[in-house]
C-alpha cells in the first residue's frame, strides 16, 4: 500500500500534469499551486486540475510553493541532466531542506520506480511534489511519470 496521500504538482504539460493525471486515475488526491491565469505552455492549464493559483504568473514562484507544501520532491526526466524549470525545483528542494530524488528513463521503469519507491519509503512521504520537463523539452516524459508512479508501492514492514 502506499504512503502517497496526495500528488502535488504545477499542471504544465509534461510531467507535471501526467503526474496528476495519474493521481485522478489511481484516487490518490492530488492538488498544488500554478502561476496566476493558469497559464502552461498549450495554454489554460483545464479545470479538472484542482490547482490553485499563485497571486504571480511567473512560473518560479509556483515552483517553490510546490516544493514548500510537500514532504518531497521526485524529478522525473527522459535524461540524466536536468536544466530551466527542472533545476530550479532541485535548487529549491535544496534550499528549503527538503528530500529530493531525480530519476532518469534511461535507467530503466523497474530501476527508476525501485529508487523512487526506496526513497518514498526512506521519507515516509505522504505529500509528493512530483515535477521535471514540459513535454516539448521532453517527449515521452509523461509516459515515464505514469508508468512509474504506476509502478510504486510502500510498504511498512512485515508483520
Amino acid at each position: 500500500m502506499s504512503l502517497i496521500e496526495k500528488i502535488v504538482s504545477g499542471g504544465q504539460t509534461g510531467a507535471d500534469r501526467a503526474a496528476l493525471d495519474w493521481a485522478i486515475s489511481a484516487g490518490v488526491k492530488h492538488g498544488g499551486w500554478c502561476p496566476k491565469g493558469r497559464l502552461a505552455e498549450d495554454g489554460l492549464i483545464p479545470s479538472q486540475y484542482d490547482l490553485n493559483e499563485t497571486p504571480s504568473e511567473d512560473y518560479a514562484v509556483r515552483t517553490q510553493w510546490n516544493v514548500r507544501d510537500s514532504d518531497a520532491t521526485v524529478i522525473m526526466s527522459m535524461h540524466k541532466t536536468i536544466a530551466g524549470g527542472t533545476a530550479l525545483t532541485q535548487m529549491l528542494a535544496v534550499t528549503l531542506g527538503k528530500p529530493w530524488i531525480h530519476v532518469s528513463a534511461d535507467l530503466g521503469i523497474d530501476v527508476a520506480t525501485r529508487q523512487v519507491e526506496e526513497f518514498l519509503c526512506e521519507h515516509s512521504v505522504k505529500i509528493l511534489n512530483v515535477a521535471g520537463p514540459r513535454a516539448s523539452e521532453e517527449p515521452g516524459v509523461g509516459r515515464f511519470v505514469k508508468d512509474v508512479l504506476s509502478g510504486v508501492s510502500c510498504r511498512g514492514p512485515a508483520q
